[in-house]
């Protein structure tokens, strides 16, 4: 299914923002809020994985039922895993665009990736003790 994606920092994710690395902050970063209707078409149970996708890349978020959101529009925190399906161009604003991006949801049986796995995928190095 079809769907806008768009994204903000939530209360919560703001407890863990000095330490970005922790199980909190991941467990925050990696939801995906979708209205129950929509999760219902999907035929996805809420704490179930869901694999959003689009031309930019892909990344598996948990999904969250918010009654809060329109029908055809999910929400994502902040943090690397939204990155993984927003575009870096940034149409010489310096910042790029955080709302109105369409993405394919699906439920998937894979697992989430820490936000460490996840570096790690884009070519980063993990350092002596992480």
């Amino acid at each position: 299914m079809k769907f806008i994606l768009n994204s903000g920092r939530t209360i919560r994710q703001g407890k863990y923002i000095e330490n970005k690395l922790s199980q909190g902050y991941a467990e925050e970063t990696s939801q995906c809020h979708i209205h129950p209707l929509d999760l219902l078409e999907l035929g996805v149970e809420e704490e179930e994985n869901i694999l959003v996708t689009n031309a930019i890349g892909e990344v598996v978020l948990v999904a969250v039922a918010d009654e809060g959101l329109p029908k055809g529009m999910v929400f994502v925190p902040y943090g690397i895993h939204c990155n993984s399906v927003i575009s870096a161009c940034t149409h010489g604003t310096g910042m790029p665009d955080y709302k109105i991006h369409e993405v394919e949801i699906v439920p998937t049986s894979e697992k989430r990736k820490t936000p460490v796995e996840l570096l790690e995928q884009l070519g980063g190095v993990r350092y002596a003790g992480n």
